[in-house]
């Protein structure tokens, strides 16, 4: 007896559909798994044959063959028990053959016949409702996750007896609803009017949020710098419901979601701690996961007391930086995992924190510059904002001092020029300045007499790079675009300028 279901596998963050085949025949007893499967899957065999048994479904005693298609394809998972399962169901006619046609199944089996959540269901529900499938059959935990997919209809059981019993007589087991979750986007509990002082970091970080710009800020402990960028994402572009699944796929398969929370509904803001690995960073493992470069995609990924980071994993950040993608490759193959995230890094000014303040500061020059020359020129060359946070005065602490924009003004202000770039690049494919292609920059970026006089002049004076000078541009061409101008201007090309000023002051060449 033969029959055939309907699953997926997961490679990097991919989804390829598998087809589980299953037959029945006539020899010696065993359970033979076949089709490039991982230890983990074979395990399934145990499982599955186990969990039949206790739920009153023996076994025939003969020949067991499941292949898992297409086998060139490694698959690896605990996710394949169910289809399993039900196609051992099927070829011992306990449920119709028919009845599992049109269906795809994940889940992982306990050994009592319960159905365990899995990771990446909503990344398949994706690739079935793409397929044309006209049910997904889960885990009840998943069900949250899947429902939200539209156009598909997502069932979640707790137990495989109400999958069994729902093939053979259609019935859905009666459960008292839960509240419905829909996905809420955009919805922080931090606002900037928080940050006392600090109008200049303000200004930057509305520029990098309105042109997608990476930023650094240097200054001493206790200035502000973890907590204005954790405010970051209040003020950024809001997340559109396309980039909340974009996102949540990714999440979905790093095992990140939960039922409380099917969806993500804010743009990502991770922050790692300066230990992790080189391969917690870029994605690791014989099959890579999303590493922390694609755990902030569409957000914010910010590295605090950036120089404490290991010069290995800083070192990662050079290629994302461009491509806006991380390519790993492993002996099963070559993954890309997107990793288009705007950089935040905060750093001391040296090792006490203190400097140039010498009054506090007691740090020697080789000191400095020894600590400085953690972040290398290359990497340095791709933060477009460089911005120094100076201690916070006693008024502005104790709240004397007028309170600063709110976030949602400052959104505001970045919405205006979001949508000046969305007109300015239709069709492109581009979505913020800094992505802006060398190419075309002067057909996006024009400048007036007085911009290209102060853009040659900081060429020449600051020994700029190519990179460093088409990124002046793409910044002066955002404040352009806040300042509601169609040309780049004097004021713009200086400003922008500034911001790579700062380096000269820290970093000796």
């Amino acid at each position: 007896m033969f029959s055939r279901i309907r699953s997926a596998a997961i490679i990097g963050i991919d989804v390829v559909p598998v087809s589980v085949e299953t037959d029945i025949s006539d020899g010696l007893p065993q359970f033979t798994m076949v089709g490039y499967v991982t230890g983990q899957v074979r395990e399934a065999g145990d499982r599955v044959r186990t969990s039949l048994k206790n739920i009153g479904f023996r076994m025939p005693p003969e020949k067991v063959t499941v292949n898992l298609a297409p086998a060139d394809v490694l698959k690896s998972g605990s996710h394949f028990d169910l289809p399993i399962a039900l196609g051992l169901l099927s070829c011992m006619e306990k449920v119709p053959p028919d009845s599992i046609r049109n269906i795809m199944a994940v889940g992982e089996l306990s050994l009592s016949g319960e159905l365990v959540p899995v990771a990446g269901i909503l990344p398949i529900a994706l690739k079935a409702r793409e397929m044309g499938i006209s049910v997904l059959i889960v885990p009840e935990e998943n069900e949250g996750e899947g429902r939200v997919v539209s156009d598909l209809q997502i069932l979640g059981f707790h137990r495989l007896p109400e999958v069994v019993e729902f093939l053979r007589h259609g019935t859905l087991p009666a459960r008292i609803p839960g509240p419905e979750k829909s996905a809420q986007l955009n919805a922080y509990d931090l606002d900037f009017r928080d940050i006392r002082g600090q109008e200049a970091v303000k200004r930057a970080a509305c520029i990098a949020a309105a042109g997608f710009h990476n930023l650094l800020m240097i200054g001493p402990p206790g200035a502000g710098k973890t907590m204005l960028a954790r405010r970051m994402p209040t003020i950024m572009p809001p997340l559109t419901m396309d980039e909340s699944l974009e996102i949540s796929g990714i999440y979905s398969i790093a095992g990140l979601l939960s039922s409380e929370q099917p969806v993500v509904g804010v743009r990502p803001f991770r922050s790692p701690h300066h230990t992790l690995s080189p391969q917690a960073l870029a994605g690791g493992g014989k099959i890579p996961k999303p590493g922390e470069l694609t755990l902030a995609h569409r957000g914010i990924l910010f590295l605090d007391e950036m120089p404490e980071f290991k010069r290995g994993s800083l070192e990662i950040l050079r290629q994302p930086l461009e491509d806006r993608e991380i390519v790993i490759a492993r002996n099963a193959g070559t993954f890309h995992f997107p990793a288009n995230f705007l950089l935040m890094a905060a750093m001391n000014p040296c090792p006490c924190g203190y400097y140039p303040d010498l009054n506090r500061c007691r740090c020697s020059h080789r000191d400095i510059q020894l600590y400085m020359n953690r972040i290398s020129q290359p990497l340095l060359d791709r933060i477009d904002l460089c911005v120094e946070c100076s201690p916070v005065t006693y008024d502005e602490l104790t709240g004397a001092a007028e309170a600063g924009e709110s976030s949602a003004e400052i959104r505001e202000k970045v919405m205006r020029a979001h949508e000046v770039q969305q007109a300015r690049f239709a069709g492109t494919g581009i979505h913020f300045n800094s992505e802006i292609p060398s190419a075309k920059l002067s057909e996006f970026c024009p400048c007036d007499e007085g911009a290209e006089k102060v853009m040659m002049d900081a060429f020449s004076s600051m020994r700029l790079s190519a990179r460093g000078y088409h990124r002046i541009i793409k910044v002066a061409r955002t404040i352009a675009d806040l300042d509601g101008a169609q040309v780049i201007r004097r004021e713009h090309a200086a400003e922008a300028v500034c911001y790579r000023m700062i380096d000269r002051k820290y970093w000796t060449r």
